[in-house]
């Protein structure tokens, strides 16, 4: 017979999507009289059928008990202040170990091994860090961000009650079966539902990034938002202000992640969220364009967004690749109701570059989003030679190329005219891919000759010359690679210094 819920409700988690590990750090609470329940994000996937990014574990055991029953090797005080303690184990590669002493053998233990970094048999280490979080009360959140205080409580449901998300409020004991959901959020599971655990507004008020959470998390899910919830994002907005450029920044490239990231923008908008976080998308809104795109500015990134593909950073690129085309809008001459938009790449990678400051990005991650949106104009013809198309390469870059192309695929789907990218793109892609064969040099350092080589040829010392005429050489390889050997580079570099 199936186990079930106190409330009544099936329990339809399998428990072999448990890793054995999780279960192994549950069964030492267990065994040492202590509560211990999965929570959060990774019972909610269990309960989707999607697998778990992570586990946590509530316990009633407080944090002190948790080090001394884990030890120093597998325990770190990573919040004590907050309950927490983060438990180091070994994840087992499929080979079987040995059960751990002192757990019933009735529960699988095969991954705590006795060093968590020991070699296990049959392959290398893998360590999972799994939270094990006292049941916890919060005091009053004074700053939007952080509670006042933290109190340790005595059940789980009054913990699951400071929660944020119903969906996110569920515990469960892998070792009893046992599925504890005092806020019916299976109920909004089953219903494709994001709503707020108790009050809405109170909730969102205690941390300014719930609204935002909401929103992302709808989106991954594609879950519709309650009504109530989704009215209290607009309420909370003045403590939404309050939270850093990072988590802002964070949340956002989780949302570009899902599968269609527009609903989350369009939720961002209806709510008043977009305009704290990227007002300069709204300037696209009502912006008309011209006979070449069936959509304004914004409802045109909205679907090249959703089109792209790769990872979050290159969506980033998706999402601003077009932010200067209000602001570069000039009327078409002689074309009533159309526009151009000359160099709003151009506007449009400064303003970028602003924004990815502002979100606090890596520098990497920055270059690459402006490099994106700076370069997503290029214009191809067959007259191209194929110095054209290695200097193209060169300038873009070739660890940006495959993002560049997926953006300018969706930019062309996203026009909403039916057209075929492989018509605009397939030529240059074929082009580009016969330059690699060649195994060309693009850059100077894949030149045969390196700077040392050109102060021993010339008989001078270090100087800004030295580049200059490794740029030269490079110039000239670019147009015939059969070039780029030490005697021909050599004879190149005698002429370029010889006097006229």
């Amino acid at each position: 017979m199936r186990p079930r819920s106190p409330r009544g409700w099936p329990v339809n988690i399998d428990a072999r999507r448990i890793p054995a590990d999780v279960e192994a750090v549950c069964a030492r609470l267990r065994a040492a009289g202590h509560q211990a329940h999965l929570v959060g994000g990774g019972i909610r996937d269990l309960l989707l059928g999607r697998p778990p990014a992570d586990f946590d574990v509530a316990t009633d055991a407080h944090p002190q008990q948790v080090m001394a029953l884990f030890g120093s090797r597998y325990a770190i005080p990573t919040g004590l202040q907050h309950g927490t303690v983060t438990v180091v184990t070994n994840v087992d590669d499929g080979a079987g170990a040995s059960l751990e002493p002192g757990v019933s053998s009735t529960h699988r233990e095969s991954a705590l091994g006795d060093d968590p970094g020991e070699m296990k048999p049959g392959g290398k280490p893998r360590n999972r860090h799994v939270e094990v979080t006292t049941f916890r009360g919060e005091g009053a959140y004074v700053d939007g961000r952080r509670p006042s205080s933290v109190t340790y409580v005595g059940s789980l449901d009054e913990d699951l009650s400071r929660r944020d998300f119903t969906m996110n409020a569920i515990g469960y004991d892998p070792i009893s079966k046992v599925l504890t959901d005092p806020f019916e959020g299976r109920r909004d599971l089953a219903a494709r539902r994001v709503r707020a655990v108790g009050d809405a507004e109170a909730r969102f008020r205690e941390d300014g990034l719930r609204p935002m959470r909401a929103i992302r998390q709808a989106t991954q899910l594609e879950f519709d938002i309650d009504p109530p919830t989704l009215t209290a994002i607009g309420l909370t907005l003045d403590v939404f202000r309050k939270v850093s450029a990072e988590r802002i920044r964070d949340e956002i490239l989780k949302l570009l992640s899902a599968r269609q990231p527009s609903m989350g923008i369009q939720l961002m908008r209806k709510t008043g969220m977009l305009a704290v976080v990227l007002p300069e998308l709204l300037e696209g809104v009502g912006v008309a364009q011209n006979r070449f795109h069936k959509h304004d500015v914004y409802q045109h990134t909205l679907a090249v967004v959703d089109a792209s593909t790769g990872d979050a950073v290159a969506r980033l690129g998706a999402l601003l690749h077009d932010i200067g085309k209000p602001r570069a809008r000039q009327p078409r001459e002689g074309a009533p109701g159309e526009f151009t938009f000359f160099k709003h790449e151009v506007v449009g990678a400064e303003m970028t570059d602003g924004i990815c400051r502002r979100w606090k990005l890596s520098n990497a991650d920055r270059d690459r989003v402006v490099a994106l949106v700076q370069h997503h104009m290029f214009f191809y013809t067959p007259d191209w030679t194929d110095g054209t198309v290695r200097r193209f390469v060169r300038r873009i870059g070739p660890e940006v190329l495959p993002a560049l192309f997926a953006l300018r695929e969706a930019d062309i789907v996203g026009r909403g005219r039916n057209e075929d990218p492989e018509g605009e793109l397939g030529e240059l892609r074929r082009r580009i891919a016969a330059v690699h064969a060649e195994d060309a040099a693009l850059r100077v350092g894949d030149l045969a000759i390196d700077g040392r080589e050109v102060m021993r040829i010339l008989e001078r010392g270090p100087g800004r010359e030295v580049g200059v005429l490794l740029e030269r050489l490079l110039e000239r390889v670019l147009d015939d690679p059969t070039l780029n050997t030490p005697a021909h580079l050599e004879r190149l570099l005698k002429e370029l210094v010889a006097p006229v």
